[in-house]
């Protein structure tokens, strides 16, 4: 099978994809089959990577992904990855089947799982200096620094890093308000002129945390946010939204590039704020 475009027109659902990824993986060559056998069993990833973090999971090179996609009769990545997006919480995986994809890897070892996991951890950090810039951090740094007090939210798996920020910033001495649970719905209106909100969710997004967010951006009070995507809907609040990737292991994903990124941003604020 060629290389090149194998199919006339790019499938129109995901369902056609994948029927047709089954039909051709094994004529397809060498590279494109190990491109084909990751993504089928990593659907999920497509929705949240770009083309050069499929290519390094697959082991090849980014031209060899795109080929890749190709003859699947898209034109490129883009066009197969907004095939995905609408339909990611489907796609992702629970965490019965995650852990029966590690078991198939013959990676469940707690040995290897540590390993697995640090060199993961690894490559989250080392991916901040591609998605986050220093002057985004600063800006957002220093409007926090400014606020009378820092709201914070995060809900499900973006909780962690939230309560996490919220106990440093409380241990230096910082005015802040941890939003969760049940208040939310109403926690909006305690979020006053001079203070400012820090949103963190990550895709499939918190609809409580996008509301809240939106709801207090359009009071004027300044909004920034975390995401591990440009597409998060926090975008439209947010005046400024920094994005930390993580790096999984069987669909499993430890928050290392945000809990760095937000302690030091909690560091950041205190050192900014006026002595008092």
């Amino acid at each position: 099978m060629s290389e090149q475009n194998s199919f006339a027109s790019a499938p129109a659902s995901v369902t056609e994809l994948l029927e047709r990824l089954d039909a051709s993986m094994y004529s397809f060559p060498k590279r494109l089959k190990q491109c084909a056998g990751f993504t089928r069993r990593h659907l999920h990833l497509i929705a949240v990577s770009t083309v050069s973090d499929m290519a390094q999971a697959c082991e090849v090179a980014p031209s060899v992904y795109m080929r890749f996609c190709q003859a699947l009769g898209f034109t490129g990545y883009s066009e197969m990855q907004a095939l995905f997006r609408a339909r990611y919480t489907e796609l992702r995986p629970n965490y019965e089947m995650r852990l029966a994809s590690l078991r198939e890897e013959g990676a469940l070892g707690t040995s290897r799982l540590l390993a697995d996991f640090a060199e993961a951890g690894h490559k989250s950090l080392l991916s901040l200096g591609n998605t986050v810039t220093h002057d985004a951090v600063d800006r957002v740094a220093r409007g926090m620094a400014d606020a009378r007090v820092v709201h914070l939210v995060g809900l499900r798996r973006a909780f962690s890093v939230v309560s996490n920020m919220a106990y440093i910033l409380d241990q230096l001495g910082v005015p802040a308000a941890l939003h969760f649970g049940a208040g939310m719905l109403n926690s909006g209106k305690s979020i006053l002129q001079g203070d400012v909100l820090f949103a963190v969710t990550y895709e499939p997004f918190s609809e409580e945390t996008v509301r809240l967010a939106g709801q207090v951006a359009g009071r004027g009070i300044a909004v920034f946010g975390l995401t591990d995507t440009e597409q998060c809907p926090l975008a439209e609040s947010a005046s400024e939204l920094l994005l930390a990737r993580e790096d999984e292991v069987g669909g499993f994903r430890a928050p290392n590039a945000s809990i760095a990124l937000t302690t030091a941003l909690a560091v950041a604020v205190k050192a900014l704020r006026a002595p008092g």
